[in-house]
């Protein structure tokens, strides 16, 4: 009879450990991972990604594991960061240092990646609605948007940290020198992104406040004559203006708005509540950042897209 009950409990313990096992739980480690977000709500912890998707993957990580495709949600209309090379077809026409970051995601998920095209406004929407996994479109702190969405920990930092500022035509140079001379004037910005709300905290009188799809469409608009000022990214704008811009547009001297450095730096973003998702995506973030690859992406793509003449 002890014999008998020795054997039962020999073969429990094996169906135990099987269990502990099939869930991602070891006998020596019995403890499950828990994923957090910080005091900011973004996420800046990491796992280790090496062996791929983890088999206690949950959520969208296990449905991504499951499907074997990542869907990446970009309004590619970002250069250097993400834009589109018309010569080309298929996946490969999708160009820049954050695409290449989606591509390096998707092969260490062991997936196949689908990039998916939409207007900046979309793309925070496309994941919150589950239609994409992440969105990887130079997307800056928020911190409403860090209520609304999960986002990773910073992966690109201007090297001058320039900030955003105010551009407007170099004919009007004269007429604005500091936010209070824009009472009677028409202002741009992209809409959905952080420079529109910059342009709404800091410029309190207007004659009308214009939301524009892409970066480029807010450029237009000023010197067409559209809108008096845009409220942009500085290094960008700067970039669009050396481009052959220098007679008609310009920056305003000492019009700077600047982050805290908590806020600073791109993210990646996907659905609120996708913790694990995110250590997975910061895992991916350390390893190009502590090589350099994602500066080497971006200087590459940056001359990618001149030759583009973008």
């Amino acid at each position: 009879m002890k014999q008998t009950n020795r054997r039962f409990f020999i073969l429990g313990l094996i169906f135990l450990i099987s269990v502990m096992t099939a869930c991602g739980v070891s006998a020596q480690d019995p403890t499950p991972q828990i994923y957090v977000e910080n005091d900011l709500n973004f996420v800046d912890q990491s796992m280790d990604v090496s062996g791929g998707i983890p088999a206690d993957a949950v959520g969208v990580l296990a449905r991504i594991k499951s499907t074997k495709k990542l869907r990446v949600a970009t309004d590619g209309d970002f250069p250097p960061q993400e834009f589109i090379d018309p010569s080309k077809e298929g996946m490969d026409k999708y160009a820049g240092a954050d695409m290449e970051l989606a591509r390096l995601i998707a092969k260490r998920m062991g997936v196949t990646l689908e990039i998916v095209i939409m207007d900046f406004d979309d793309v925070l929407t496309s994941v919150q609605e589950g239609e994409c996994d992440l969105a990887i479109s130079a997307l800056a702190f928020v911190p409403d948007r860090a209520m609304a969405v999960e986002m990773s920990k910073g992966y690109y930092y201007s090297e001058e940290n320039l900030g955003n500022g105010l551009m407007i035509r170099v004919e009007d140079k004269e007429r604005f020198h500091n936010v209070s001379d824009f009472s009677e004037s028409v202002i741009a910005a992209q809409s959905g992104s952080l420079q529109e709300s910059i342009g709404a905290e800091n410029i309190e009188k207007y004659k009308e406040f214009i939301r524009m799809i892409s970066p480029l469409e807010v450029y237009e608009a000023v010197e067409s004559g559209i809108a008096d000022c845009a409220v942009v990214d500085i290094e960008t704008a700067r970039a669009y203006i050396e481009s052959g811009k220098e007679d008609v547009l310009m920056i305003i001297p000492d019009i700077t708005f600047t982050l805290e450095p908590q806020y600073q730096g791109d993210r990646v973003a996907a659905k609120k509540g996708e913790i694990q998702l995110m250590y997975f995506v910061n895992g991916m973030i350390d390893e190009v950042l502590e090589s350099g690859q994602y500066m080497k992406w971006y200087n590459e793509a940056k001359e990618y897209a001149r030759s583009l003449g973008l």
